[in-house]
């Protein structure tokens, strides 16, 4: 007898659990049903549509849970196959990089509509693709402030004291920017200014007054990777009104190198290309790495003021819009 595709496992599973496995709803665990299906309809209704078009490739927010998978897969290729972060069972079953945030996240895309049909196989279900279709190759993960405080807070507070930072400068607005990833075959300028660009825009139209993030250096020891932590620790730590600090149970020192010691070409050429991006903006580095066994990486925390982004680099995305209040 043959099986209906409505009755199969993974379509009835796909039914009740749009965006992922039902472990880890992270900070909608404690909230009842009605308040977890709302999530979606609070979420930001602008910049779905096209913020900027480069030839085939677009940048706009994820418009559907569809897309959202589509983010979620490329995150699980780019860390967990390219690099050496540590899959759970969920994330192995369903191939994607999945935690609660998601459902409370924004998620911008750089989509293909174009793809190279080596790009395609690169992807989930590539191989069994007949014809090209537009294709997510880059994503970023966006969290208001004001969404975080009714979920539970940022995904940042796990590593990071991000809290007190955010109570001090009061009424300013937070953005947490998290999960950047593009695939191999995009890691170009123009692909990276493209994602930027759709970041800017969201920033100006939610009126954001300051970016922060975790940034990644891969590997766990951080004493192989003492010329980058020492070079940031010296030259871009956030002045005491905007450090962000390690939580105590998860601290590991930066200063690892006497500045004068750090050989700084080395130093920077081992600095990974998003915190160099960050630095030339005018980001600072919070004080203290946090190892992540998970992802493979040692971790820092990034805060930017929007006040303080270096003015040249309007001309690439755009001078701040005038603010109405």
């Amino acid at each position: 007898m043959r099986n209906s595709g409505r009755f199969r496992p993974t379509s009835l599973v796909r039914k009740f659990v749009p965006l992922g496995p039902l472990a880890n709803l992270g900070p909608l665990a404690n909230l009842p049903g009605h308040q977890r299906r709302s999530v979606g309809r609070s979420r930001s209704q602008v910049l779905t549509d096209t913020i900027k078009r480069m030839g085939s490739l677009e940048v706009r927010l994820a418009r559907n849970a569809r897309e959202i998978r589509l983010a979620q897969a490329l995150r699980y290729r780019v860390f967990y196959r390219e690099m050496s972060a540590q899959a759970g069972a969920a994330g192995k079953l369903w191939r994607r990089d999945i935690d609660g945030f998601d459902s409370i996240c924004d998620h911008m895309l750089v989509i293909d509509h174009d793809p190279d049909p080596s790009v395609i196989r690169q992807l989930p279900g590539g191989m069994r693709r007949r014809r090209r279709k537009p294709a997510v190759v880059g994503t970023y993960r966006l969290l208001r402030q004001e969404i975080a405080e009714q979920f539970g807070g940022f995904y940042t507070a796990d590593e990071f004291e991000i809290e007190g930072v955010v109570e001090r400068h009061r009424p300013m607005r937070f953005l947490e920017m998290g999960r950047s990833c593009v695939l191999r075959p995009y890691r170009t300028k123009r692909t990276v200014e493209l994602l930027w660009s759709g970041c800017w825009e969201y920033i100006q139209e939610h009126q954001m007054d300051v970016m922060v993030g975790c940034a990644s250096l891969e590997g766990t020891e951080p004493a192989k990777l003492a010329p980058q932590l020492s070079f940031l620790h010296h030259h871009a730590q956030a002045p005491e009104e905007w450090r962000i600090r390690a939580v105590p149970s998860r601290y590991v020192s930066m200063d690892r190198i006497a500045a004068e010691d750090i050989d700084t070409k080395a130093a920077l050429s081992g600095m990974p290309p998003l915190i160099k991006g960050y630095l030339r903006l005018g980001a600072f580095i919070g004080d203290g790495a946090v190892v992540d066994h998970q992802f493979g990486t040692t971790d820092v925390c990034m805060i930017l003021p929007v006040s303080l982004i270096n003015p040249r680099y309007f001309g690439h995305f755009g001078a701040p819009r005038e603010r109405l209040s």
